[in-house]
């Protein structure tokens, strides 16, 4: 299995206008940078190979990358328009989920604990999501809506009875058919020119266009875990969901490049 994960993104919610921080995949907590813990996990998984898409600062996250990817193969795809919105750095894979394997997608900036990325892989299901029931009334979060038992909608803004809604953590496994899917959703929103909207939304299409079962969920309630998107996520990261998942709250430690 391989992994598809973004990181090319600037960070402007998180730094603004400052380019004098790290990536957002280079952040240190506890020591080592998330693109570390990733490698990590990744490794200890079994997943061989990770499809990297760079843009901001490339060389930095390349490099940060290829120094902590142990037997973890990576090949790195970059995405000019880094600056442009986040489908196009998933279009930017878009062979890549063409290849006809199994593919994890990951979003580079969660901090997670090792025994959710663990859960997705091992579920059983080939089309899966992870589903945090413990989620924000307000626009921020994206969400994961249920219906009988199955993924019915996904986005941050969603319409509908369902008999569950919870936050989606930013990581998913495909099939080789429906990642293929996925790509030809982000080649319509590219050839319309719908640029500037979430990923999010070709995983939304595809998952609204095929039938009730496709796609299953793991539930990781209770999993620590956070997207740092704000300041604010950064230093809950660092006060609250780092000492659960680390054991350690240190917190001049976790600062680290920041």
């Amino acid at each position: 299995m391989k992994a598809v994960m973004l990181a090319a993104g600037v960070g402007r919610r998180l730094y603004g206008d400052r380019d004098d921080q790290p990536p957002k995949s280079l952040m240190c907590f506890n020591g080592r940078s998330l693109m570390c813990r990733h490698l990590e996990v990744l490794g200890a998984l079994g997943v061989d190979e990770l499809v990297l898409v760079v843009g901001y600062r490339a060389q930095e996250v390349v490099a940060e990358t290829l120094a902590a990817a142990g037997p973890v193969r990576v090949r790195t795809r970059f995405n000019p328009r880094f600056r442009g919105g986040a489908i196009l750095s998933l279009w930017t894979a878009r062979e890549d989920l063409r290849a006809g394997e199994p593919t994890l997608f990951m979003d580079a900036d969660v901090l997670y604990a090792p025994e959710m990325l663990a859960r997705l892989v091992s579920a059983p299901a080939a089309d899966c999501f992870l589903f945090d029931s413990a989620v924000d009334d307000d626009e921020e979060p994206v969400k994961l809506c249920l219906r009988d038992g199955h993924p019915v909608d996904i986005g941050k803004q969603v319409e509908g009875v369902f008999d569950a809604v919870g936050e989606w953590p930013g990581l998913l496994k495909f099939s080789s058919r429906i990642a293929a899917r996925v790509a030809d959703a982000l080649d319509s929103l590219v050839q319309a020119g719908e640029v500037v909207g979430p990923y999010e939304d070709a995983f939304q299409a595809v998952l609204r266009s095929e039938p009730p079962g496709t796609f299953a969920f793991e539930d990781i309630s209770g999993i620590p875990w956070i997207e740092i998107d704000f300041p604010e996520d950064r230093e809950r990261a660092i006060n609250s969901v780092l000492p659960r998942i680390d054991g350690s709250g240190n917190a001049d430690r976790a600062r680290g490049a920041a």
